[in-house]
């Protein structure tokens, strides 16, 4: 078997943008930008805030089961309320779901004051390092070579040890200013709302994996490194998908697509660089329509109509079964419609009493069905593990809350 050479010049990394002569990418990428302004009107803004939160965490589910760890959507839950399992091992995972919430949170935060072309720069990617390896336990802060060495990661340090992903051999630890440099320089460039921008994204993300620039954690670095480029292309919806989903449901093609972009040119009509262009391209459409089936999955399952009947008829259920007061089913649908009501609207809702709509109120805040900012503020819709699942079908895989 050919020796695999070690790269050691940014220019082994092109071609940076895959060839588009027919068109077929940019035609997908404006179907992307399409499906994705529709679908953020799709909600009232204070529920679409809400949902996103529930993608947010979803993003994580899917990002770690790309990784091979697996949590139960329930485990999640109690993460995000600080209520962790006494296992360890389970502990470690809730923690590391509870890092990807909050480093995403943070990156969304950061973004708002951040000119487009940072987040291709090392100092962000670092950043997103950083901030999620530091929120981790011991236990999930080493990593061993295939010699059984075993090495310490350090949050937003470049590696400084030679790696090979597969086939491919990443790029020397001394020569990755340069490359990271040159990435930064090049698809900085191109972070804007057109398709030319999204095809760029597709292309960053596999240069990104390839460069792997990271001890570990490149994987999930990548992947919020490109929820951060399309939150700056507007193209997140306001945060109502994540392709995270659709990358873990392809997990095999995935990988496939990226190790296949990794490969050198394959002949002289391939392109001009060292790099398959012909790969690229295909790793850029599969991208690009992951992301479109993405979009098309949560625009369904969003719709106003499919919604509001599924909400309603699992409250009904509830009040069938005398765990909820009957009245509850118009409650949450009006809130789901209006965004959020006034407490003291639910009273003329159900057509009771003041009492009787307080007792309601009440029982939906202990089911955790609505939150409050305050003791007297309006009622929000919220997403608790035992009701999402009704509002929200095939959002986690089969079996997911058996792990």
């Amino acid at each position: 078997m050919s020796m695999r050479r070690l790269f050691d010049h940014p220019s082994d990394m092109e071609p940076l943008l895959p060839e588009d002569s027919d068109g077929k990418l940019a035609a997908l990428a404006l179907q992307l930008i399409r499906k994705a302004e529709r679908l953020r009107d799709c909600l009232h803004p204070i529920t679409r805030t809400t949902v996103a939160g529930l993608v947010r965490s979803m993003n994580s589910y899917y990002s770690n089961l790309i990784e091979g760890h697996r949590t139960t959507p329930r485990d999640i839950e109690a993460a995000l309320n600080r209520d962790f399992s006494s296992d360890d091992s389970q502990r470690a995972l809730q923690m590391q779901h509870l890092a990807h919430v909050e480093v995403q949170a943070g990156l969304e935060a950061r973004l708002m004051q951040l000119a487009g072309e940072k987040i291709c720069s090392p100092d962000f990617l670092c950043w997103i390092h950083r901030e999620f390896y530091q929120r981790l336990p011991d236990s999930l802060r080493t990593v061993a070579d295939p010699e059984g060495t075993t090495y310490r990661i350090e949050p937003g340090r470049l590696r400084e040890q030679d790696v090979s992903v597969g086939r491919h051999i990443a790029p020397a630890p001394a020569k990755l200013p340069a490359f990271t440099h040159r990435f930064a320089d090049f698809y900085g460039a191109h972070i804007q709302a057109d398709p030319a921008g999204l095809i760029a994204a597709a292309a960053a993300h596999h240069r990104l994996t390839w460069i792997h620039p990271f001890l570990d954690g490149n994987g999930r670095v990548a992947r919020l490194f490109t929820h951060a480029w399309f939150v700056k292309a507007e193209i997140d919806s306001g945060g109502l998908w994540t392709i995270s989903r659709g990358l873990a449901r392809r997990q095999k093609e995935y990988r496939a697509a990226l190790a296949n972009a990794d490969e050198k040119r394959l002949n002289d009509f391939d392109g001009r660089g060292y790099l398959s262009a012909r790969y690229l391209h295909e790793f850029c459409e599969f991208f690009l329509r992951t992301a479109i089936d993405q979009l098309d999955f949560m625009r369904d399952l969003l719709g106003l109509d499919g919604m509001q009947r599924r909400i309603k008829a699992y409250a009904e259920r509830l009040e069938q079964n005398r765990e909820l007061p009957t009245g509850a089913s118009t409650v949450l649908s009006e809130i789901f419609l209006r965004g959020e009501i006034a407490r003291g609207e639910v009273s003329a809702f159900i057509g009771a009493s003041a009492r009787t709509a307080q007792k309601l109120t009440g029982d939906l805040l202990a089911k955790r069905l609505v939150v409050s900012p305050s003791a007297k503020g309006p009622l929000r819709l919220s997403f608790p593990a035992s009701a999402a699942d009704h509002y929200f079908p095939k959002l986690y895989p089969a079996g997911a809350e058996s792990g």
